[in-house]
Formats: C-alpha cells, sequence, structure tokens
C-alpha cells in the first residue's frame, strides 16, 4: 500500500463515545433486573476479568456470572439489553463532525482495545463504522500492534486522539516525532488527578472530542 501523508486514529470508548454513561446504564438495569447483591457480583466479576484481560468484556463477565446462576431466566433480558444498546445516542456531541474534518486530510480509523463481539458490535450500532468508512482495528491492546497499524495503514505521520494518557505515552515512546497525540478530557480516566499527574502531557488537548474541529492541519501534523 502507499503511504498516506497523514493518518488520523480515534480511540472509541470516552474518546468518540460516553461509555461511562453506557456502563451507568448497565448498571441500573442490572440492578432493576438481577437485584443489588446479584448486580455487584455481576461487576466483581467484571473487574476480575478486567484484570485478566486487560480490557473490559461486558459480554464475558456476562458468561462467567451464569456459571454461578445457570437457571437465572433475567440473564437473557441483560443480554439482549448490551447488544441491542442504542449506541448512537451516547456518541458525543460534534464528534460526527470531528471524524469528518480531519478526513479532508487523510484516512480517519478506528483503533481500540475490546473483546471480538461486544466491541465491534458497539462500533457498528453507534455509526462510526459508517463514519470511518469501515477503516476500524480493535486489538487486545492496541499500543502493542504498532507494527500492523503501519501496515494496514502506512503513513508518514500519525495523529492518534485518546481519554487515556497512559496510551497516549505509550504510543510516543514507539513512534516518537512521527506521532500527534490528542487528548480529549473526557470520562473518567482523563478527568483523575492521579492518572493525570502519572504521565506526561500529550501534544494536544482538548476540553471535547468536538474541539478538533478546530485544529488545523498545520497544528496536528506537528507543522510538518
Amino acid at each position: 500500500m502507499a503511504a498516506h501523508k497523514i493518518v488520523f486514529l480515534f480511540d472509541v470508548d470516552n474518546t468518540l463515545l460516553d461509555n461511562d454513561r453506557v456502563t451507568a446504564d448497565l448498571q441500573r438495569h442490572l440492578q432493576r433486573e438481577v437485584g443489588p447483591e446479584r448486580s455487584q457480583r455481576y461487576w466483581a466479576i467484571f473487574e476480575q476479568l478486567r484484570t485478566e484481560l486487560g480490557y473490559a468484556d461486558y459480554l464475558g463477565a456476562l458468561q462467567r456470572y451464569r456459571l454461578e446462576h445457570p437457571r437465572d431466566p433475567r440473564l437473557l433480558i441483560v443480554s439482549s439489553f448490551l447488544v441491542n444498546y442504542p449506541f448512537a445516542n451516547r456518541l458525543y456531541p460534534n464528534s460526527l463532525d470531528a471524524i469528518e474534518h480531519v478526513k479532508q486530510w487523510g484516512p480517519a480509523v478506528i483503533l481500540s482495545d475490546g473483546d471480538v463481539v461486544f466491541q465491534p458490535r458497539k462500533v457498528e450500532r453507534s455509526g462510526l463504522l459508517e463514519a470511518f468508512d469501515g477503516h476500524a482495528l480493535i486489538y487486545v491492546h492496541k499500543e502493542h500492534e504498532l507494527d500492523d497499524v503501519v501496515q494496514r495503514f502506512p503513513a508518514e505521520h500519525y495523529v492518534m486522539m485518546d481519554d487515556k494518557l497512559r496510551i497516549l505515552t505509550a504510543m510516543k515512546k514507539i513512534w516518537g516525532d512521527r506521532l500527534t497525540t490528542v487528548f480529549p478530557r473526557q470520562g473518567h480516566y482523563a478527568l483523575d488527578p492521579k492518572v493525570i499527574a502519572g504521565h506526561p502531557p500529550a501534544d494536544i488537548t482538548l476540553e471535547r472530542i468536538g474541539d478538533l474541529v478546530k485544529c488545523d492541519l498545520k497544528g496536528l501534523s506537528g507543522g510538518k
């Protein structure tokens, strides 16, 4: 593949889509359907699984929860809630405008972490897959797969939008000046003072992803 001048990479959860609200909606749904005690058990399994896998696996936690309650028919209701969730309603304001804004200069690509069922479903049902012209990469740990990103979307320069400074820092260590990091201060990770203090600042900090439309190519490409 011929190299592009610049490629724009976007995280999904709490970068383009308010995943904190999705989680809050699921918490309320679980409380209503299975009660507080079993709801707490689900989230304990969820956190345990996230520690094991390194990413959030909502359906995987539900499967593991089912092993403890194999006869609970309410699990089917919870499963349906997750699979059919209206993710398009949880896109941040002007997130689609931000995507279209940068596409005038180069390809825009989803670069996300997650499982192989729920995360692609989220990307599709939110309308993001269409907004990105089908360009979506979902890994277990995306910061470890940058060589694959380069092979699939070769470019002289990359711009990465992510709410986690940890991810931006890890990618910057690998790509150096070849990467411009953009940090939208959205979601609980981006607003946690301890998390922020533990990493160097991004090249560009935005209060919200919609502010990306105010950025020009020179600023995003590091003046190149």
